[in-house]
């Protein structure tokens, strides 16, 4: 997905390849440098590397504006941060994927903070948490048990510093591939923006059929109308719940989408 020659703005979901943040194994570099190593589970008050920490002040923008949740202030790459002009190969890391607010995850966060009972006292999985927005919005609302997850170690501690942002505790997060893990039961889990690869849509929808013959776990899922989402078999097993207009520079940043629409799975 990212140019060697260009910078940030080659960031687009329809741009998205296998390389994408639930396809790559867990870089070992980057476990390294995550301070709880191979010990996905975190509760609150996790300790943060210094100089990881710095190094993401100094490279993203704290914004709250041109989202869908004017209420959730988030670390971001911004037009005003050095990466997103420079050269995309020079990001130390793996891809941050975490450093975009996607429209898929902007509309299941705006649904949760305006439906509270949808998540009011349920445990709540935000799988392919990036930033983690959703899995705050759900905390914002009420939700008793929250777990973020997503495979980067750096979106791990990107969330942690979303959460202080947000005068919340930090929530666990597991950066481990949750698929090749045996089904916990939750009662919601959510994704946004995750169906932009055709193998991972088969197994995210084989995935997600399991946890509600298993478990009756309810899935709301978030998506601008991607190819790869709305030219798939999941189709036939969705309920439209909201659509929402984007906001203009979200619309700027995502090829002109200007929607996106929040799904409820019924297998």
């Amino acid at each position: 997905m990212m140019a060697s020659s260009l910078g940030w703005r080659t960031f687009a979901p329809f741009h998205m390849n296998r390389r994408g943040v639930f396809l790559n194994a867990v870089r070992s570099n980057g476990l390294s440098s995550f301070p709880w190593g191979h010990s996905p589970w975190r509760g609150t008050g996790s300790f943060l590397d210094p100089k990881m920490k710095a190094f993401l002040e100094e490279n993203t923008e704290v914004t709250s504006s041109g989202s869908l949740t004017p209420e959730i202030q988030l670390r971001l790459l911004t037009p005003r941060c050095k990466f997103w002009w420079q050269k995309a190969d020079l990001w130390p890391y793996s891809e941050p994927y975490w450093a975009i607010y996607w429209p898929g995850g902007q509309a299941l966060s705006r649904y949760l903070l305006d439906n509270p009972d949808v998540v009011r006292g349920k445990s709540v999985l935000d799988l392919g948490s990036g930033c983690g927005a959703t899995a705050i919005a759900a905390k914002m609302s009420g939700a008793s048990r929250i777990l973020a997850n997503d495979i980067d170690p750096i979106a791990g501690m990107a969330i942690i510093l979303n959460c202080e942002l947000n005068q919340l505790n930090p929530f666990p997060i597991l950066t481990k591939n949750i698929l090749d893990l045996e089904q916990e039961k939750w009662d919601l889990v959510v994704l946004g923006d995750m169906f932009y690869d055709e193998d991972l849509a088969d197994s995210l929808h084989q995935w997600l059929k399991n946890c509600f013959w298993t478990h009756r776990t309810q899935v709301l899922i978030g998506d601008p109308g991607r190819p790869q989402f709305s030219g798939h078999s999941i189709q036939h097993q969705l309920h439209k719940v909201v659509e929402y207009s984007l906001p203009e520079p979200t619309r700027r940043e995502n090829n002109g989408l200007t929607t996106s629409t929040v799904w409820d799975f019924q297998p």
